[in-house]
């Protein structure tokens, strides 16, 4: 899954906040309930506009991005 489809950043849904595609769940809210010790299947069943694909994917994104050999770069482009 592309990032593209993945993710929707649009000043009309919550003010240009990424949200999950289709949905008008912010990506962050993901990262907050993983954080806060909420399991995934928790997260779907409180947001059910979200697929448990869409939440895998996000995920591996993540993950592809904080272990690149170009994580300073990265950093410096997200700061």
């Amino acid at each position: 899954m592309s990032i593209s489809t993945l993710i929707t950043i649009d000043p009309d849904i919550l003010g240009g906040q990424p949200v999950f595609a289709g949905t008008r769940v912010p990506v962050e809210s993901l990262f907050d309930h993983l954080e806060a010790g909420v399991s995934l299947d928790e997260f779907l069943d409180d947001f059910p506009t979200v697929t448990k694909a869409q939440d895998i994917a996000m995920l591996d994104l993540a993950n592809k991005l904080v272990t690149s050999k170009n994580i300073d770069q990265l950093y410096v482009a997200a700061a």
